[in-house]
């Protein structure tokens, strides 16, 4: 936990020069997702883990594997127009939830990953959501 927060300050500190990585074989990138808050309007930034497939970034929805949904994932949900920054600079981005094939297919992506994902979301009581970010002009 100690580690997310000093990456957190890190990411501010040096707005977004040191502390993004793309994914590496086998594994995941950081990035910083911009919102618009639900209720406030106002833009809310946070570090996701990402994975890229072909032009779309995929995230998961989740809370540290807690119960309740990231305010970022109800932030979407009611405003899907979002902001991203990777390593290779800002780029404007729409949000929707993965369904049916294709939550399949990306769940499988990021199980590769993380050899642990299916015990981590087991303790869950919700389906955890697969979060496409899709490039928009």
């Amino acid at each position: 936990m100690a580690f997310w927060h000093a990456h957190r300050a890190l990411l501010r500190l040096t707005r977004g020069r040191v502390g993004l990585w793309r994914p590496k074989p086998g594994g995941w990138g950081a990035l910083w997702l911009t919102t618009t808050g639900r209720r406030s309007g106002e833009p809310r930034r946070v570090v996701v883990g990402y994975l890229e497939d072909g032009p779309d970034l995929v995230t998961m929805a989740m809370n540290g594997w807690g119960a309740p949904e990231p305010a970022w994932w109800l932030n979407l949900q009611a405003h899907p127009e979002a902001t991203v920054r990777t390593k290779d600079g800002e780029r404007p981005v729409l949000a929707h939830r993965a369904m049916g094939d294709e939550r399949a297919r990306l769940w499988a992506r990021w199980a590769l990953v993380d050899k642990n994902l299916d015990g981590y979301a087991a303790r869950r009581p919700h389906e955890t959501a697969v979060v496409v970010l899709s490039p928009r002009p």
